[in-house]
C-alpha cells in the first residue's frame, strides 16, 4: 500500500495537535502494516506556488482551444503540479494533516490542492451523450484520512466548518468519496478546560482509523 501524507502545519510536533494525531496514526499503521510505503510531504518544506496565469494557460487553454501548445514559461509554471500529481497518482491512500484556520483549510493546503486537482494530471473530462461531461480519475486513491485540530468545536454539518466541506467537495469531484476524520476540537485553552480529554479522544480515533485501514488492506483469510 502506498500512502501519501500531506502536512500543512508549520509548528513543531510538540506544539502541534494535528501533527501529534499523525504520529499516533502512523505509529499504529506501521505496527500493523510494516511494509506500507509512506511518502511524506511537508508543505512548509516544499511549498506550492499559487495557481497563476501561466499555469492556467498551460492547463486549460489546450482543453478550451484544441491544438494550442503551451510555451516554455507556461510549461515551467506547471512543474510543481506535474511532480506532485505523479506522487498523488501512485498513492492508494491520502492522509491530510492540518489545523483549521479561519474556519477552513490553511492557504498552503488550498494552494497544493489547486496544483494537484488538475485536468490531464489527476483526472480527465469525458463527454457524455447529453452534451455534458463526467470526470474520470487518473489516480487510484480510494480513501482520505483527515487529521485535524481546531480551537473551536463544530458539530457535524456546522456551516462554519468550511474545512470538511472543501475537502469532501474537491476530492469528491475526482472520485474520492471515502473520508475518515480524526478531529481534535476544542483546543483553545481560553475557551475549553477539557482540551486534553478532547485530544485523547481524537488520538484514539486516529489510531482506530489506522487499524481499520490496516484491516481493509490485509489479505482475506481463505483457510477453512
Amino acid at each position: 500500500m502506498n500512502i501519501l501524507h500531506i502536512c500543512a502545519n508549520p509548528k513543531p510536533t510538540e506544539e502541534s495537535v494535528s501533527k501529534q494525531l499523525s504520529v499516533a496514526f502512523f505509529s499504529a499503521l506501521v505496527e500493523k502494516l510494516p511494509d506500507a510505503e509512506l511518502n511524506n510531504v511537508d508543505l512548509y518544506q516544499d511549498p506550492p506556488p499559487f495557481f497563476d496565469y501561466p499555469a492556467y494557460r498551460a492547463i486549460w487553454t489546450p482543453l478550451l482551444t484544441p491544438g494550442y501548445t503551451p510555451n516554455k514559461a507556461e510549461k515551467n509554471a506547471t512543474a510543481y503540479a506535474v511532480r506532485h500529481a505523479e506522487m498523488f497518482n501512485k498513492a492508494d491512500v491520502l492522509v491530510l494533516t492540518m489545523p483549521m484556520w479561519n474556519f477552513g483549510v490553511p492557504a498552503i493546503m488550498k494552494a497544493w490542492m489547486d496544483q494537484v486537482i488538475t485536468p490531464n494530471l489527476t483526472f480527465v473530462f469525458e463527454p457524455t451523450e447529453g452534451g455534458g461531461f463526467v470526470t474520470k480519475p487518473l489516480h487510484h486513491i480510494r480513501k482520505i484520512i483527515l487529521l485535524v485540530s481546531s480551537g473551536g468545536v463544530y458539530r457535524e454539518g456546522d456551516p462554519r466548518d468550511a474545512l470538511t466541506a472543501c475537502i469532501e467537495a474537491a476530492f469528491g469531484f475526482i472520485g474520492i468519496e471515502d473520508v475518515t476524520i480524526a478531529w481534535a476540537d476544542g483546543q483553545n485553552p481560553i475557551a475549553f478546560s477539557d482540551l486534553e480529554e478532547r485530544r485523547n479522544t481524537a488520538t484514539e480515533a486516529a489510531i482506530e482509523a489506522a487499524e481499520e485501514l490496516a484491516q481493509e488492506t490485509a489479505p482475506a483469510d481463505v483457510s477453512g
